[in-house]
């Protein structure tokens, strides 16, 4: 009997992240729920720019390359166009909440029927450790030697925090994959945003907070324990919205 094996949506080639990088865990994730829901053959994924520019590589399912950005443009376009489609972006930071804000907030603003797997890793990986949006307060990167300071640079942006203020998105949720509970929670809260679009019910933002082990300078265990310490204190775990499930406790 087998007990664990490989999704048949991620496919069996080496993946390119760094020793500690939990991209690799959140690939697998997505890859099982397209199993689960047995939708692999009809789904579509919008990779990004950034470390997981080549999703095109790992996923079963057709995947679309976006312009740095502009994953939810096209996302949308895709899905209006062929509506019978399940489509998600896979994102990191840089690409979201930074030069992709706009059409993040729109698309969300619309609710769109789209699922949006969001990585927040709180420095820019792909491009060498620069400050990202999502950079903590006294965190030291590339760009910020002496740590984020919010005098010159504002403070780190809170996605679900800030979308849930909008009338339009469907679910926002934000999750982490630094230990076994947690990543069967995050697995949870994936399914879910496919299930959502699978239902019509419009746009689903799962952000997950992941570990950067080369760019943070640490160990991978070491990583994974900066999450707790640092990163959950300002970016707190939970369900910001699910609008289906306060309509039926109303």
């Amino acid at each position: 009997m087998v007990v664990f094996e490989r999704p048949h949506a991620l496919l069996d080639v080496p993946l390119h992240y760094c020793p500690g990088c939990t991209h690799g865990i959140v690939h697998r994730l997505v890859a099982e729920c397209l199993d689960e829901l047995e939708i692999e053959g009809k789904t579509i994924g919008i990779a990004p720019v950034g470390c997981s520019v080549m999703a095109y590589d790992y996923f079963g399912c057709d995947v679309i390359e976006a312009a740095h950005g502009r994953a939810p443009a096209v996302a949308t376009g895709v899905k209006r166009a062929d509506p019978s489609k399940i489509v998600f972006t896979y994102q990191g930071d840089g690409d979201l909440a930074s030069i992709g804000t706009a059409e993040t907030v729109h698309a969300a603003t619309r609710n769109e029927n789209i699922t949006v797997i969001f990585i927040n890793n709180a420095i820019y990986g792909m491009t060498g450790g620069q400050m990202a949006p999502t950079s903590l307060v006294g965190q030291v990167t590339q760009t910020s030697p002496y740590g984020r300071d919010p005098k010159l640079c504002g403070y780190p942006v809170k996605i679900c925090e800030m979308l849930s203020q909008l009338e339009g998105p469907e679910y926002l949720a934000r999750v982490t994959v630094n230990n076994v509970a947690r990543v069967r929670e995050a697995k949870k809260a994936i399914k879910k945003a496919f299930q959502n679009q699978i239902d019509g019910k419009g746009f689903s933002l799962v952000e997950v907070l992941s570990a950067c082990p080369t760019n943070w300078g640490k160990t991978p265990k070491d990583a994974l324990k900066w999450i707790d310490d640092a990163m959950i204190p300002y970016y707190p775990l939970g369900v910001y919205k699910d609008r289906s499930a306060d309509q039926e406790n109303r």
